[in-house]
């Protein structure tokens, strides 16, 4: 298989795309205040409550590739709670009002106004989008990167998992999270390479730094995502791996290895690689086992840092079109100016 056909019509369709254009669905980034809507939609939270007079009602987060939108279920939200679960995937028929200053979905009161869809009743491309860089593009900008390293041990080392054309395809199809950055098929790639440049500039702008150590944990940094995610009909979730274990664990184990095929490879450089890989979330609090302690290491934190954050202010650029702000993001902790208007 070509690089290029991992992207190709044919080859998304295999996976549950559809060739054609979504335009006879209604997206949550097309709804509007007083909307009457039918929409096929992924529930990413549910809760059972009670209002003060004692009638219950369920809370729902529903979403597409476009957005969340959250529902209230006041007619049958037992019964329709019982039945639904995280990742179903819906068809909802309500009326769309303003509440708190957010769009809310009120379920009309027909039992059928909340149904699960089967696979089979849905497209997934509603829920799964792609990156909208060329691949074969990123791809050789990738292998070019990693061509300027000059130590032969580390250069060994990354040629070692993309030897392997399986290897090659997850890497090349994986995401880069579920929903806060490059979460989409490709991301990992995109994400991967904006890091990598972000550390060869700086290595290049700042004596003193291993520019070949950099580069290397740079394009390894996020690799246990080929093994932390999957890709389903209803979108990405982790696998038993990703719960169990996680990227950072995961990945630090791949680069040991890989390592272990090469014969004495330096003990220091390896250490030094998988702190990176263990490090690189920068907290105890985001996850990482341990802090930075190294300068190849913090720069690798926060170029991982930066080129995140771009990708959800990016990604909250194209959910909100011409809003000039963003809604308060739990991720970024903030609102986001998206569009300068006229002051």
């Amino acid at each position: 298989m070509k690089l290029g056909d991992l992207f190709s019509d044919e080859y998304l369709e295999k996976l549950g795309f559809s060739k054609e254009n979504l335009s006879g669905y209604k997206m949550v980034a097309d709804i509007s205040e007083n909307d009457t809507v039918t929409m096929t939609l992924k529930v990413t939270s549910k809760r059972l409550q009670e209002s003060r007079d004692g009638k219950k009602f369920l809370l729902l987060t529903l979403a597409d590739r476009s957005g969340e939108i959250r529902a209230v279920d006041w007619f049958n939200a037992s019964e329709n709670d019982a039945k639904i679960k995280i990742n179903s995937v819906v068809k909802i028929r309500g009326h769309v009002m303003m509440y708190m200053d957010k769009l809310q979905i009120n379920v009309d009161k027909d039992r059928d106004a909340l149904m699960i869809l089967n696979k089979e009743e849905y497209d997934s491309s509603l829920f799964i989008s792609v990156t909208k860089k060329d691949v074969n593009e990123m791809y050789s900008e990738f292998k070019k990167i990693m061509d300027e390293v000059h130590k032969a041990h580390l250069k060994k080392l990354i040629e070692i998992p993309f030897e392997d054309q399986k290897f090659v395809e997850d890497f090349l199809k994986a995401p880069a999270a579920i929903i806060v950055h490059h979460a989409y098929r490709g991301g990992l790639l995109e994400h991967t390479l904006g890091v990598m440049k972000l550390c060869k500039s700086i290595a290049e702008l700042y004596q003193n730094v291993d520019k070949d150590l950099l580069i290397v944990g740079a394009a390894v940094h996020d690799v246990g995502k080929i093994y932390e995610y999957k890709i389903e009909p209803y979108g990405i979730d982790r696998t038993t791996e990703g719960e169990l274990i996680g990227h950072i664990v995961l990945g630090a184990k791949m680069v040991n290895d890989w390592a272990q095929k090469i014969p004495d490879f330096p003990k220091r450089d390896l250490y030094h690689l998988i702190h990176m890989v263990l490090s690189h979330h920068g907290e105890l609090e985001w996850g990482s086992p341990t802090l930075p302690k190294t300068l190849e290491a913090v720069i690798l934190h926060h170029a991982d840092d930066l080129d995140s954050k771009i990708g959800q202010i990016n990604s909250l650029k194209e959910k909100n079109g011409k809003s000039e702000w963003s809604d308060y993001d739990r991720y970024l902790g903030r609102k986001v100016m998206l569009n300068w208007n006229d002051l």
